[in-house]
């Protein structure tokens, strides 16, 4: 459970071990704070679990932005949707917690891919919600970062029964939309291990639709996804440790997600815009 990350995580940084915490990384941005601080003050490496970073879908995306065949950047779309009226049968997702809800559940992941891509927006506004009957708990939300000449959505939910994409991109020049089609999850469920020559690609179906114009030339294709590897992950942590690289991942990143995070809550509560 989410609520119990700070306590777990402050006791092996506490014994001097290196540590992984799952998303979210914690429940308050002062917590995020202090595990990052005895981090550094215990000299460990601390590296929070963000593996969508490495989804299939996410580094395409990531391509396309880092190739500017989009132009300069004006609104940007993430998406994790779902269709599933029913309560989880997880007790702790359900009651109500520090660390229950669709916010700290799936928020995390699409916080920390608009984070990855664009950094630390001016401010938020969200609209976080109860949909489904009887839960207790929140499980829709809608958030908007501000940034100084563009805006980023991030939504998700349980009521989406015909899927849109889960990426979609508009710049100056051209859009990119990408449909989500990671398959590692699900891969991983049905117990199969990794083979590096094969794992995370994606059926056909999944490729993004890129039109845009290139050198004066309008062009629209259909464009090859990259390969997921949650690996990457895994091989950061060890280069962390090993050659005293960065994390992969690293606790103020974690911090900067939780920061997003108290302010959509913030906003929802107050409904209005909450500069960082």
């Amino acid at each position: 459970p989410v609520e119990t990350h700070y306590e777990y995580t402050k006791q092996v940084l506490l014994a001097g071990k290196h540590a992984i915490v799952e998303k979210a990384f914690t429940t308050t941005v002062a917590q995020a704070q202090e595990l990052a601080a005895m981090a550094k003050e215990k000299g460990v490496k601390l590296a929070v679990f963000q593996n969508r970073r490495w989804d299939s879908d996410f580094k395409t995306v990531q391509k396309i932005i880092s190739d500017k065949v989009l132009g300069e950047i004006v609104e940007a779309e993430f998406h994790f949707d779902r269709y599933n009226p029913l309560l989880s049968p997880k007790q702790h997702k359900e009651t109500v917690n520090s660390g229950a809800g669709i916010l700290k559940d799936l928020g995390p992941h699409l916080i920390d891919q608009a984070l990855c891509l664009f950094g630390l927006p001016q401010s938020v506004f969200a609209d976080i919600r109860i949909t489904r009957e009887h839960s207790l708990v929140d499980d829709y939300i809608d958030i908007l970062l501000y940034y100084s000449s563009f805006r980023v959505r991030l939504k998700a939910g349980f009521f989406v029964r015909e899927a849109i994409p889960a990426y979609v991109i508009h710049g100056k020049k051209g859009s990119f939309l990408k449909p989500c089609g990671d398959v590692q999850e699900d891969e991983l469920k049905l117990g199969n291990k990794p083979n590096l020559e094969t794992w995370g690609t994606e059926s056909i179906e999944k490729r993004g639709l890129l039109h845009t114009e290139i050198n004066g030339e309008i062009v629209q294709e259909i464009i090859p996804t990259l390969q997921g590897n949650y690996y990457d992950f895994f091989d950061g942590v060890y280069h962390s440790i090993i050659n005293d690289a960065i994390e992969p991942v690293s606790a103020q990143d974690g911090v900067h997600v939780m920061q997003i995070i108290e302010a959509a809550i913030q906003s929802s509560g107050q409904k209005k815009v909450i500069d960082l």
